[in-house]
């Protein structure tokens, strides 16, 4: 298992890496459109600019664009003293920022954890999380999520989550304007060769099809950036760090039992986030259910636990 300190130093640099490839496809997204509109410099400027206020509102404010993709608000300790004082006295005892605390409204039990650093994160918990776990059980949870956001997991799932659904609405608005738009594209170059118009619409039209195919399937995988071993690491030092791996072996059990398909927190892009997937479950742990989930069977992760 990776060292948790060389575990932070390679989330950074896969975010540094994941922010240079999307704007890679953000300058291929551009120039696609620009090209089929006859302006293939303007659409590069255009996807550029898009590039530069993403990044801008991914790195300073992407863990409230992901609380609100989740139906998630903040509560105070007025409202919610008993989590308040599970979260702040973890926090204390790891000597750590204290997060900032979001409740998700549905009764499916579950949680996540999102922001750029310790300073700036914030953990969501449903109510159904705080219904069904015991005082050990919670803290199991809010420990993982703790772990999370120490080790910068959150980081790089936040940059996945915002740019990869920024990537497929630019992609969204690429085919209709291939739907209302007729080609304009006339190069200059193509004209010097005497080429009319109609051989110049093939390659943009090549071009546009395979962007508009390719840069979504591209954004789903980003969401396979993040290891699975993440989820192992944040197991192990949760357990570590409360000194009762059994609260958060059975708190896994129950909000994995508890998992119903098509919930209100089951959204495809943030599916990794959560400390159990609401896709699958114990239900759905079949090996093609696994090979394409965010995380690793819950039954295994349970096993390591209780094994400590």
């Amino acid at each position: 298992m990776i060292p948790v300190y060389g575990h932070i130093a390679a989330n950074k640099r896969r975010t540094i890496l994941l922010f240079l490839l999307f704007g890679l496809l953000f300058v291929g997204l551009g120039y696609g459109i620009g090209y089929w509109l006859g302006e293939p410099w303007l659409g590069i400027a255009l996807a550029g600019l898009v590039f530069v206020v993403v990044l801008l509102t991914t790195y300073f404010g992407g863990q409230n664009v992901v609380a609100a993709m989740a139906g998630a608000h903040p509560v105070s300790k007025e409202e919610e003293p008993y989590l308040y004082h599970v979260v702040e006295g973890l926090s204390i005892a790891a000597g750590r920022p204290m997060p900032r605390i979001y409740i998700i409204e549905t009764d499916v039990p579950n949680a996540f954890a999102a922001g750029r650093n310790p300073q700036q994160s914030l953990i969501a918990v449903t109510r159904g999380l705080l219904k069904r776990l015991n005082r050990l059980e919670l803290e199991g949870v809010i420990a993982h999520e703790m772990a999370h956001i120490h080790n910068y997991d959150v980081l790089i799932a936040t940059v996945a989550i915002v740019m990869a659904g920024t990537v497929i609405f630019v992609t969204e608005m690429l085919r209709r304007s291939l739907w209302w738009s007729g080609p304009r594209h006339r190069s200059s170059s193509s004209r010097g060769r005497g080429q009319g118009q109609g051989q110049g619409q093939v390659p943009a039209l090549i071009l546009v099809l395979v962007l508009s195919i390719l840069a979504p399937l591209f954004a789903q995988l980003l969401r396979f950036a993040i290891s699975r071993e993440r989820e192992f690491l944040a197991d192990s030092t949760a357990a570590e760090f409360t000194g009762y791996p059994e609260g958060l072996a059975s708190a896994l059990e129950k909000i994995a039992a508890e998992q119903v398909p098509q919930s209100p927190i089951d959204r495809e892009p943030l599916q990794g986030l959560y400390i159990v997937s609401p896709s699958l479950g114990v239900r759905a742990e079949d090996r093609l259910s696994v090979l394409f989930s965010t995380h690793p069977p819950i039954a295994e992760r349970i096993r390591r636990l209780r094994e400590m």
